[in-house]
């Protein structure tokens, strides 16, 4: 018994002498105010793209404007590596924590803009967002009268990168026009189009109907310059009246209801963007399942993955237990 008395007492304070000490150093910044640590260092300009705030560029012209400080120092130019360590400031408000790369469908109606902030004080398209998604920022834009597929996501970095010509994604339109157009005028759209001094690259255009004194097109193209599908039919002589995005890329419009959004698996978004991309983009981790919210700002939530067999579980061991009881 004497030798087993030090043993008991000599346990606990080895175990919390290093608790105590421990603690505090986690509680010297709040939660909202760490970043997650990169693997290596990284410009301050993508650290906060990739926490969701805004695009690179953005987050540059910030820094420029000083609405950035790191550690207390105002910053005037982006030239700066972070580590993920640093008390991160942006607009007065704590850098939020970057988590994982996240992309979700969207089908945006007619008579939103895409922007945060509207000086016209027309409603944008984030306003219509479930409460519960995080700040995200779009993969292009569609203009106010345009509607269809619009990716969002929470990464700033991979909203570049994805909207950039040289990532080779196909954009599918469907294109309602007022007028006539013949198919030699169409394939020539394959060769290129300069309208009011701006050069576009090569259009797949093909003539589905025509209704009444209007044609339905579908274009197909890699750039997405603004305007582009209705400046280059509009030098065909067609009046654009309805723009439908149905794809961009591998992903597509389907039968998403005006106005919802559907997150897409995680393990999808990896498979498309490729090995080495995915890699880039911190892509080999866990995500949440894909949610769809079928009316927006209500905050409706429809897992696209059910899973009815998973609350029977518990119930099943319970009544397991139970038939010992019986035998008594």
């Amino acid at each position: 018994m004497r030798q087993s008395r030090p043993r008991q007492e000599s346990r606990p304070r080895q175990e919390s002498r290093p608790r105590q000490e421990s603690r505090p150093a986690p509680d010297a910044r709040t939660p909202e105010t760490v970043t997650s640590a990169p693997t290596e260092p990284m410009r301050i300009a993508k650290a906060i793209a990739r926490a969701g705030i805004c695009s690179r560029r953005d987050a540059e012209r910030m820094i420029e404007e000083g609405r950035v400080s790191v550690d207390g120092k105002v910053l005037t130019r982006p030239a700066l590596n972070v580590t993920g360590r640093e008390i991160i400031v942006v607009d007065g408000k704590p850098l939020p924590m970057a988590e994982g790369v996240r992309l979700w469908r969207f089908h945006k109606p007619r008579g939103r803009v895409t922007t945060h902030r509207d000086p016209e004080g027309r409603p944008t398209v984030f306003e219509s967002l479930p409460p519960e998604m995080p700040r995200v920022i779009s993969i292009g834009r569609l203009d106010y009268n345009s509607e269809g597929l619009l990716l969002l996501t929470n990464d700033g970095a991979l909203a570049r990168h994805l909207e950039l010509p040289s990532t080779g994604w196909l954009r599918r339109y469907r294109a309602r026009a007022w007028g006539k157009v013949s198919e030699a005028q169409l394939e020539s759209l394959a060769q290129g189009a300069t309208v009011e001094g701006v050069h576009y690259e090569p259009i797949e255009a093909r003539l589905d109907r025509e209704q009444g004194d209007n044609v339905w097109l579908t274009l197909a193209l890699r750039e997405g310059k603004n305007r582009e599908v209705r400046k280059v039919l509009g030098s065909l002589g067609l009046d654009v009246n309805r723009l439908i995005r149905i794809s961009f890329g591998p992903f597509q419009l389907t039968d998403l209801q005006p106005g919802a959004v559907a997150e897409i698996d995680r393990r999808v978004l990896r498979d498309q963007m490729g090995p080495a991309m995915a890699a880039a983009f911190g892509l080999d981790g866990r995500a949440p399942e894909p949610r769809v919210a079928d009316k927006p700002g209500r905050g409706r939530k429809v897992f696209a993955k059910a899973e009815p067999s998973a609350p029977a579980r518990p119930a099943a061991k319970v009544r397991a237990k139970a038939k010992p009881e019986r035998r008594r």
